[in-house]
């Protein structure tokens, strides 16, 4: 049983992040991310084909399915799909991933196909919607780099950069990036998802006791802009890396 150690960081501190791009040899994009311990593993499938309202458009169209592994966590969670129907967590999430990828792309340049973001998390500790946006992107790039190489697009279809990041108040103080402990703890869990010129595509925020403050919030944002600057340099650096 994997034993949860405290991350020893400070509180404007990520957590220890990889991004290993090409980490699936089957999908035409695909990226392993680990932030601590938190390891979701994300491709990017290519369909020639778009969901009905998009015939005939000549738009594409990019979406987004999440799932944890039975023993992501310390105790094993029954398979969803033994269950019979997904939870209402798991289709929160997904629908999070897609808007937030779906933000960044042009669909007339994708041209009328889909793609399919498979968000799978290996390890969960905290913050696992947040590095599956992260580790999307890259696997969403590399696909469209493999229908450029293949001369099925002409124009490069990202418009920017997209990461987030998880922000909290933990005993009245903020914090970032936070990891299972730090989180059940909070006093206010946010998520923030944004572009790389800075643009915000979702802030999700909650206080779980005491309402916070418009000061808290703009600290909160503070912080989380600036662990998704960081995030999208360590983006940049993998992509070029892996040749884009």
């Amino acid at each position: 049983m994997l034993e949860h150690h405290p991350m020893k960081k400070r509180f404007d501190e990520l957590r220890p992040l990889t991004l290993e791009p090409n980490a699936s040899p089957f999908a035409e994009g695909s990226c392993l991310i680990t932030m601590g311990q938190t390891k979701v593993l994300c491709c990017a499938s290519v369909e020639e084909t778009v969901p009905d309202f998009k015939k005939e458009s000549g738009e594409g169209w990019v979406t987004a399915e999440y799932g944890m592994l039975p023993r992501s966590t310390h105790t094993r969670t029954r398979r969803e799909a033994a269950k019979g129907k997904q939870a209402s967590r798991t289709q929160e999430i997904q629908r999070l991933i897609g808007r937030s990828l779906r933000g960044v792309v042009d669909f007339k340049k994708l041209g009328e196909r889909t793609i399919i973001l498979d968000c799978d998390c290996i390890q969960a500790d905290g913050g696992t919607r947040t590095a599956s946006i992260t580790g999307a992107y890259v696997a969403l790039a590399l696909a469209c780099n493999y229908l450029k190489e293949k001369r099925l697009i002409k124009s490069w279809p990202l418009k920017d950069y997209v990461a987030a990041v998880s922000v909290g108040l933990v005993k009245g103080k903020p914090w970032l990036d936070l990891d299972y402990e730090k989180d059940s703890k909070a006093d206010v869990d946010m998520n923030l998802v944004m572009t790389g010129k800075g643009r915000f595509i979702e802030i999700q925020g909650t206080a779980e006791q005491n309402p916070f403050t418009d000061s808290q919030l703009n600290i909160l944002k503070k912080l989380g802009t600036k662990g998704i600057k960081q995030l999208i340099q360590e983006q940049k650096r993998i992509l070029k890396v892996a040749g884009l």
